[in-house]
Parts: C-alpha cells; structure tokens; sequence
C-alpha cells in the first residue's frame, strides 16, 4: 500500500506541527527530509512554493500548507478532539493560531536574525514577541493548556514557535515573568508525542 509522502525539514516549525499531527492521528507516512538548500525536483512539481511541510497524498492530491495538513489528519482521526469539542472553542483555537502565524512569527523573524532587520533593536523585536506570550501567559492562568485541562489544536500548532522563540535568548526566557508558559512549553517539549516526531532521517535524495 502506497503511503502519503510528506516532505519535511526536521527543525522547521511549520513541518513540526504537521508532523505531529499526522502522528497523533496514527497516519503512516513516508518522511522525506530535504535540504533546504538543495530541494528535490519532485517537490518543487507538487508544490511551487516549495516550502515544507507538503503532503503528497497516494490519490494525487496535495496538502501543502501546515494548518491544511492538521486538519486533514484530524479529519481522517482525532481521538483526544483536538477539534470539534465546541463550535466556539474551534472559533477561538483558529483565531489564536492565526494570530501566532499572522503577529507572532513575523516578530519572531526578526527577534532571531535582528542583523536582517535593523530598523529596530532586537530588545525591540523580542517585545513585540512579548505581547502574543502574555495573551498565552493569561489564557494558562485559568488551566494548564490554552483551551482546557489537556492540548488541543491551537497548543500543537503555537509551541513549536514558542519552543524556537524561548531558544534566542534563553537565560532571558528562564527569568522573564512568564512561569505558566514556561511549564507548558516544558510540557510539550517533553511530551512523547513531540519526541517521536523529532527523530532524525538521512536527507533523502532523489532517485535518478
């Protein structure tokens, strides 16, 4: 039996979240680690932006944008009801998480290479940060995951943006005044699910 194909880069935020999902949701696929420097043809075909993570289905179809890819795998199974638990929650997880896509990453961007962004200081970029944290900071104040007591949707698809912003200036993120988030952050981080989707693979190279 053929098995979708996902193109991924292991460290990547946006294939961390995909991946996770799609082994949440116990679906087999076939993982192909690229290069970000060298990107098999066959990728740039099914997708030309060419940006991981894309999911090549065994039908033709292409999956090729991360959040696509979570909610085709929590369509096919979601046995915790990441979504689905209530029309408002689903409403405000998407909201959330556009957020973290839309705000969050962009400062995120420049809070990591500020020498490519030097309109502004990095303290500067690393504040702007710091207003999506304390929204998540308050919403874990009433219980340990963003939504309810256990994750959902909205927690596998903010932390690996939050994991790659608390690694910039870590003795920074250890004092500053954020002991829920950081908890949870350990959580996820620590959490089996996330440690079987960080395993390392060769790059795969093209056939031919």
């Amino acid at each position: 039996m053929l098995l979708p194909v996902l193109y991924s880069y292991r460290r990547c935020p946006y294939a961390m979240r995909a991946r996770m999902a799609l082994r949440y949701a116990g679906i087999d696929v076939e993982i192909r680690e690229i290069s970000l420097r060298d990107k098999p043809q066959h990728l740039r075909q099914i997708s030309p932006k060419a940006t991981v993570p894309v999911l090549a289905l065994p039908d033709g179809r292409v999956v090729d944008q991360s959040l696509d890819i979570m909610q085709w795998a929590l369509a096919q199974r979601d046995p915790e009801r990441w979504l689905g638990e209530s029309a408002a929650t689903d409403i405000a997880m998407h909201a959330l998480v556009k957020q973290n896509d839309e705000a969050f990453k962009p400062a995120l961007d420049r809070y990591k290479y500020p020498d490519r962004y030097p309109e502004q200081s990095q303290s500067a970029y690393r504040a702007d940060g710091e207003r999506f944290l304390q929204l998540l900071e308050s919403a874990l104040l009433k219980q340990p995951c963003l939504f309810r007591a256990g994750p959902a949707y909205a927690d596998i698809a903010i932390f690996p943006f939050v994991r790659q912003f608390s690694m910039v200036e870590p003795d920074w993120f250890a004092a500053a005044p954020y002991l829920r988030l950081r908890t949870w952050l350990a959580q996820r981080i620590q959490s089996p699910l996330f440690e079987s989707v960080m395993e390392k693979y060769p790059t795969w190279q093209e056939p031919g």
